[in-house]
């Protein structure tokens, strides 16, 4: 498996609840295209539990002595339910995502965690997408909605549907750090055609 080097960090948050399809796909593919990536628990604890019961020990934790979003290159929202509205609950992280987006760096959300992007008010005429269940509060907060793509990015924002086009997300996310090259040995490398 071919590696390239990556100077940029992501940062995959993770909440109580999560769908752990969308986070788990982008850990695996940045890694295998050797982009560094950290899983940051927005609970108290290192472990958390999705919605489908599955328990996953996070890297770090938002309270970790030290601990700063700027220390990251891009931010990623899973979705999942009650996984969105937990991390819309976290202050620390919305402060952070709208640092982020007022200095146009990089933000990816799939399934409902768009919706938080919109209700921060970040998609006011940014092309995005989300889970068909919560396109509505996407094209209510002013997003140019493009409902039938399975991930759409404009510019530093990465948007997408939901569990079945987790793996597609993460492509995207390769392509933003490493380019076209880089995603075909991704596909290749888990046989996606």
């Amino acid at each position: 498996m071919f590696r390239q080097a990556c100077d940029a960090r992501v940062a995959v948050l993770v909440a109580p609840g999560l769908e752990e399809i969308e986070g788990l796909t982008v850990v695996d593919l940045l890694f295998r295209a050797g982009i560094p990536c950290d899983t940051v628990s927005v609970a108290q604890g290192r472990q958390v539990t999705s919605s489908h019961e599955v328990t996953i020990v996070c890297d770090r934790t938002i309270g970790d002595e030290g601990f700063s979003f700027d220390d990251y290159d891009m931010l990623v929202l899973p979705g999942g339910i009650p996984g969105t509205p937990n991390l819309l609950a976290c202050e620390p992280l919305c402060d952070a995502l709208v640092r982020f987006a007022e200095a146009g760096r990089p933000l990816a959300a799939i399934c409902a965690a768009p919706s938080i992007l919109a209700e921060l008010g970040l998609l006011a005429g940014r092309r995005a997408t989300s889970n068909p269940g919560f396109q509505h509060v996407l094209a209510e907060s002013g997003a140019e909605l493009l409902a039938e793509e399975p991930v759409v990015v404009d510019g530093s924002l990465i948007t997408s549907q939901g569990a079945g086009t987790a793996m597609l997300f993460a492509l995207e996310i390769v392509r933003h750090f490493l380019g076209d090259e880089a995603v075909e040995r991704v596909r290749e490398g888990v046989v996606l055609r």
